[in-house]
């Protein structure tokens, strides 16, 4: 049997789904409540997708688990994605990398492999630093070289004179 596609707003769920969906700070849950303000209206879910702007499947989820878990579980709904295996291991390797800075990338790799036993690639390392313990690379340059003292040290000799 196939599930429906559509699905019904309670109605005290309908004033605070029109706050939320302009004053929820996450744009995803604003999104969610965009769909389900525009189901109360009496508009089909293909219609609600399409002006909340997501697809019809993913329209249908949130109807899903709104309908098992109520509103407040569709509010706590996250996507944000997995969490990195360096995770558990920040602090130390924060602490580690403010008490002697990796040089390279490929060093903080091999750094990282030897503290925690696990291996990541240059990328995902790079974007560890970058984002997670927030250092980020300094750029060198070339430190210039004095000026002779004296004019005359630094001309060829005419060879007409």
């Amino acid at each position: 049997m196939a599930r429906p596609l559509s699905f019904v707003v309670r109605e005290e769920d309908i004033e605070r789904i029109g706050k939320l969906r302009y004053e929820h700070p996450h744009p995803r849950v604003q999104q969610r409540c965009w769909v389900l303000w525009f189901v109360s209206r009496n508009l089909t879910l293909t219609q609600a997708c399409e002006l909340a702007g997501v697809s019809r499947i993913t329209g249908w989820r949130y109807g899903e688990v709104y309908q098992e878990k109520g509103l407040d579980g569709l509010l706590a709904m996250h996507g944000d994605g997995p969490e990195s295996g360096l995770t558990p291991y920040r602090e130390m390797l924060e602490a580690s990398f403010r008490e002697q800075p990796p040089h390279t990338v490929a060093e903080a790799v091999q750094r990282i492999e030897q503290l925690t036993g696990v291996r990541r690639g240059s990328t995902q390392v790079h974007q560890f630093l970058r984002e997670t313990l927030d250092l980020s690379w300094q750029r060198t340059a070339a430190v210039p070289c004095p000026p002779k003292k004296t004019l005359p040290s630094t001309l060829r000799p005419n060879p007409t004179s």
